[in-house]
């Protein structure tokens, strides 16, 4: 009884933190800066809450890594991850919240596509239906949304690119497993700021947020997302298994595409409804097919 307890904790911890990262695509439209520069403040402003969580935690100032190896990795994993939220970014002002978070929430399916390409991992049955099922869903979503005329396909396109730059982060961040999870968040958040730099100066446009609201707008995407979403998934993934933990990770779409019809009137057709649920269902099977490690960190 302890134990279900302690379990179901768990997974309220986890899907809640997919629940504040829900809220990314929110702030990412409320934004006027460039994808890119919304993709630097959001690493930039989280950093100075994460030395005040390690503070907390370990009484530690430093963020020391047990193999030096892990940095590299995490610079590696960082350059993937800052060119996935650049793009899901920019995708977000020419498509939909709901298939710009659903789309790019297909990561599992690249995960492993590249496990069997990289560590010659078996694509299991269960891999096989869920890719199907997940692509089916994606297809029938891109096709039957609403038009095209404002560019929503190419924003469609470039969902699945970050999907596949998202597989790339997951893949490398679940070999630095031995790592705190705290260290992991804050190496990768310092070199994705970094790593923004050079394509926020190329994209051009405001490059500083210019009021009051902006700089709150980009500080609670940081603070909740970032900061909030990411330590609440990393520390409830581990303790649960891993069909709960992916039924828990769905709650970063739902949450999306519920708060984009309150606020952006984003009204979803029967239609789109029925192939988002086949979408997240084979995202759900993909997802319990990869090992619990696989899962320390979330967009």
């Amino acid at each position: 009884m302890k134990n279900n307890f302690h379990r179901t904790n768990y997974f309220l911890v986890l899907a809640f933190g997919a629940m504040l990262i829900g809220f990314a695509p929110i702030f990412v439209k409320f934004s006027i800066l460039s994808s890119s520069a919304i993709t630097f403040y959001r690493m930039f402003l989280t950093l100075p809450f994460l030395f005040i969580l390690n503070y907390m935690l370990y009484k530690k100032i430093k963020f020391k890594v047990n193999n030096k190896k892990t940095i590299l990795y995490a610079a590696f994993a960082s350059l993937a991850f800052t060119t996935d939220l650049t793009l899901w970014h920019y995708s977000m002002g020419i498509t939909s919240v709901s298939n710009a978070t659903i789309i790019v929430n297909s990561a599992p399916i690249f995960v492993a596509i590249l496990s069997f390409i990289i560590f010659k991992e078996k694509l299991s049955k269960g891999f096989i239906l869920s890719f199907l099922i997940t692509y089916i869903g994606i297809i029938g979503l891109i096709y039957f949304s609403n038009n095209y005329s404002n560019g929503k396909f190419l924003g469609d396109i470039l969902c699945l690119v970050a999907a596949f730059f998202y597989g790339i982060y997951l893949l490398i961040i679940a070999k630095l497993g031995k790592e705190k999870s705290i260290n992991i968040i804050f190496y990768t958040t310092l070199f994705c700021c970094i790593f923004s730099i050079i394509p926020m100066m190329i994209q051009g446009g405001a490059m500083i947020p210019s009021s009051k609201f902006e700089w709150g707008n980009l500080l609670l995407l940081a603070v909740l997302c970032q900061l909030g979403g990411q330590y609440f998934i990393t520390h409830g993934i581990g303790k649960i298994s891993a069909s709960d933990g992916s039924i828990g990770l769905l709650m970063q779409p739902v949450t999306a595409t519920i708060l984009a019809a309150l606020i952006f009137s984003e009204i979803l057709n029967f239609i789109q409804i029925i192939f988002i649920l086949v979408t997240m269902l084979g995202i759900y099977l993909a997802r319990i097919n990869l090992s619990n490690d696989r899962y320390k960190q979330t967009q």
